[in-house]
């Protein structure tokens, strides 16, 4: 981890050999996604590095916002396929269930952060991806970013609580029109929906990231608790984040295990 200030736009490389790059300066955490080369596909070794900035968060009363980005010019192309294809192999195995869950809990755990949380999607976010994105408070795109379900283009009924996560974002027709009828939306379109604050090109996004983080993170101590009202007053839809995974999980495992370990394909029979 470093205390240095980082950069308005995540680097292009992961020449750091690092999963994850972690920034706290000023009030502000930074985590950046640094698997470019699978388009920052979230592995387990993602997953934990995740868990334990948003612990370091969690436990610094200093810090006011997290700004949650990626290296390269994509955001995140959901779960690596090795634990997709690991789990279908036999869905119901206590590992298979253990590894998606750790993929679930860590954007569950930067949904539930103490501070305000401000994503940058470039490129764009499909699947798990998703989720992570939906996770943030606030959502900063760039226009023609692709925001994108994917579940069911994969041939898997969606998981992590995916369509709940959908439907406070943009409500109930989109989130049918995304997961079940397999649309996608730009960036410029996620902002009409409501689903991303503010769509930019990449030059600009930096200022808009500034001016969301800035003022939360001069007063950690009073973000924190406007954030537990917030959290406490408005909360999650009738069906809790928690329980959405739960009812999710049986019906993905189902499709992963009709799908196989046949991971090559976008569905069942498909080439």
């Amino acid at each position: 981890m470093s205390s240095e200030s980082p950069n308005p736009v995540s680097p292009d490389t992961d020449d750091t050999g690092e999963a994850v790059l972690t920034t706290f300066h000023d009030g502000v955490g930074r985590l950046t996604l640094n698997n470019p080369r699978r388009k920052n596909a979230i592995t387990l070794e993602i997953a934990a590095a995740i868990e334990e900035f948003c612990d370091r968060v969690t436990a610094d009363d200093n810090i006011g916002a997290v700004v949650v980005d990626a290296a390269g010019s994509y955001f995140c192309s959901g779960a690596d396929t090795r634990i997709l294809a690991g789990a279908s192999a036999d869905p119901a195995a206590p590992e298979s269930v253990a590894q998606l869950s750790a993929v679930y809990r860590a954007f569950v755990r930067v949904g539930s952060l103490p501070v305000p949380t401000v994503g940058v999607v470039v490129g764009g976010a499909v699947g798990a991806g998703l989720n992570l994105a939906l996770a943030v408070d606030l959502l900063v795109t760039t226009p023609d970013a692709v925001l994108d379900s994917g579940f069911l283009a994969r041939g898997i009924h969606p998981g992590g609580g995916h369509l709940t996560l959908l439907n406070r974002a943009v409500g109930r027709a989109d989130t049918i029109a995304l997961a079940v009828c397999g649309q996608s939306l730009s960036g410029a379109q996620a902002v009409e929906r409501g689903l991303a604050y503010a769509a930019a090109p990449v030059p600009d996004i930096p200022a808009i990231v500034a001016d969301l983080t800035g003022p939360a993170s001069r007063d950690p101590e009073l973000t924190r608790r406007v954030m537990a009202s917030v959290r406490l007053e408005l909360g999650p839809p009738a069906v809790t984040w928690d329980s959405a995974i739960e009812i999710e999980r049986g019906m993905q495992m189902w499709s992963m295990a009709r799908k196989g370990q046949n991971w090559s394909s976008r569905g069942p029979g498909r080439s």
